[in-house]
């Protein structure tokens, strides 16, 4: 498990790096504008097409199924049924995006932007329409990359969205300056087909058998639908978070929106590097130990997992309430987006940083009720905290205005409220066969008093730095980011966390590929 995390996150801090510095280009020429704010709103149609079909429900439910074939010595029916899957997908996801690109007018108007005057609505339907064209590519995307997790390979899935963020880079370089915003729409197409290219030479060491059929007979194809659909449901809630902050963003002052999107795609960044890579690694394996009813090594490794994230996202949290600033000022700081843009990303990244530990703890504990194929439990906590995060966005944005405080921070701590309710329903209501025992609860238990005691510690050593630190945003974002992990490290290291030992082997081991 440790060997597979971590090359993904590796894979995930060069994805994330790309992505940074994909945001830093668009940024600088972009600010926090009306422009930026119309591209945003215009990407939540092909994203939520992409994430409700050929994202998480996908893998969730397709990864368990293939890979219960493939231990089976059944890998004719397992490549009939990626075959099913691709086209049936791929067939779906155009004709979804040619109904989205005729009824985007509409949609831009009643649901995504009411606040907006006629222009932008037009604004945001082309960019919508351009955008449309890569739903089907990340489709077919989506399942090769869970064929390669199927056969413990990761290396190139995460390489996938350092190209995807290079497409959408060279858009801001090169075509934005001819096209305006309409240039970062064509280099999200053009990052959907690198996305596409990067899974396909790997393939060949697999021996596939690609069939030419929809396969809507296969008793394992209906399997693998009627598993997505609890999944789709969970994930149609949780963008429904993000339209509702789209919806709410447009009655606010301009550039609100585009401060959360970019607030919220930074607090990805560690988000991505502590729990993505670990989920993904772990789905897997996950899938094999219940398809073989190793239920104790589940139990075990989830435990193991949860106290991994948990060690590493609170000096996380900590870091970014107290270095955000000076990082986000080293990084985007323009003629375009000047000081006021960066407070306003910051506000939003603050409230958003406070629920990194349950976001991370999700991305575990969802994983591991699907590997047993349940998909209905994740999808009721789920709909519980979206319910919670819709009432909470437009009021929180109401008693933040009151506050004198600037109203977008309310939908980002609104998010954090709704994601904490979320883990805790999902760990109380683990199954059996995934209930971590007496040990395991007392390990976790001593990691939180580990780290939060630590975090502590650091969080005054970055104070003290802080109070004296020079005017040079990069000399205190450097020093910052060096002396808070020196002084968590040592200082869990010193309380005997276990965590504290493994990661200097991880860091120092070289990795294989795949096991």
């Amino acid at each position: 498990m440790a060997r597979s995390a971590g090359i993904l996150m590796a894979a995930f801090v060069a994805a994330n790096l790309a992505g940074l510095l994909r945001q830093v280009l668009i940024n600088r020429a972009f600010g926090t504008g009306a422009a930026l704010d119309e591209y945003f709103a215009a990407f939540r149609v092909p994203d939520l097409l992409f994430n409700l079909l050929a994202g998480g429900a996908l893998g969730s439910a397709f990864l368990p199924v293939f890979t219960a074939q493939l231990l089976g010595n059944s890998r004719p029916a397992a490549w009939a049924l990626a075959s099913a899957l691709l086209n049936s997908l791929c067939i779906v996801l155009l004709l979804l995006a040619g109904l989205a690109a005729w009824f985007a007018p509409a949609i831009t108007r009643t649901l995504l932007a009411p606040g907006w005057d006629a222009q932008q609505v037009a604004r945001t339907v082309q960019l919508m329409r351009i955008m449309l064209l890569s739903t089907a590519v990340f489709g077919a995307s989506s399942v090769l990359m869970s064929v390669h997790h199927a056969h413990n390979h990761f290396l190139a899935p995460a390489l996938a969205p350092v190209l995807y963020n290079a497409g959408i880079a060279a858009g801001a370089v090169w075509l934005a300056p001819h096209y305006g915003v309409s240039g970062l729409a064509y280099g999200v197409v053009l990052g959907a087909l690198l996305h596409l290219a990067a899974q396909l030479p790997p393939l060949r060491r697999y021996a596939p058998q690609y069939r030419a059929h929809l396969g809507l007979a296969n008793p394992q194809l209906r399997r693998v639908a009627a598993l997505m659909v609890p999944r789709v449901l969970g994930l149609a809630a949780w963008q429904i978070n993000f339209w509702v902050n789209t919806a709410v963003a447009s009655t606010l002052p301009a550039g609100s929106l585009a401060a959360l999107v970019i607030a919220f795609q930074i607090f990805t960044f560690p988000q991505a590097v502590i729990a993505q890579a670990l989920a993904t690694a772990l789905f897997p394996r996950f899938s094999a130990m219940a398809a073989r009813g190793e239920y104790a090594a589940l139990r075990d490794t989830l435990a193991a997992s949860l106290r991994a994230v948990l060690y590493l996202a609170l000096p996380a949290t900590a870091g970014m309430w107290l270095l955000g600033g000076p990082l986000l000022r080293l990084l985007f700081e323009s003629s375009a987006f000047d000081a006021a843009a960066t407070q306003m990303v910051y506000w939003a990244l603050a409230w958003y940083a406070l629920g990194l530990a349950a976001h991370c703890g999700v991305e575990l504990a969802a994983r591991a009720y699907y590997a047993v194929q349940d998909t209905r439990t994740p999808l009721l906590a789920g709909g519980m905290a979206v319910a919670l995060n819709v009432g909470l966005s437009p009021l929180l944005a109401l008693w933040f205005t009151r506050a004198h405080w600037l109203p977008h921070g309310g939908p980002a701590l609104a998010n954090t409220i709704a994601t904490t309710l979320e883990l805790a329903l999902l760990l109380l209501w683990l199954r059996s066969a995934l209930q971590p025992g007496a040990a395991n609860r007392a390990a976790l238990r001593q990691t939180l008093l580990r780290s939060s005691t630590a975090t502590l510690l650091m969080s005054a050593a970055l104070a003290a730095w802080l109070a004296v630190a020079p005017a040079s945003t990069l000399v205190t974002s450097l020093v910052g980011l060096l002396l808070g992990a020196t002084v968590y490290w040592v200082a869990t290291l010193a309380l005997a966390s276990p965590e504290a030992r493994l990661l200097p082997q991880l860091l120092l081991r070289r990795q294989p590929e795949s096991e």
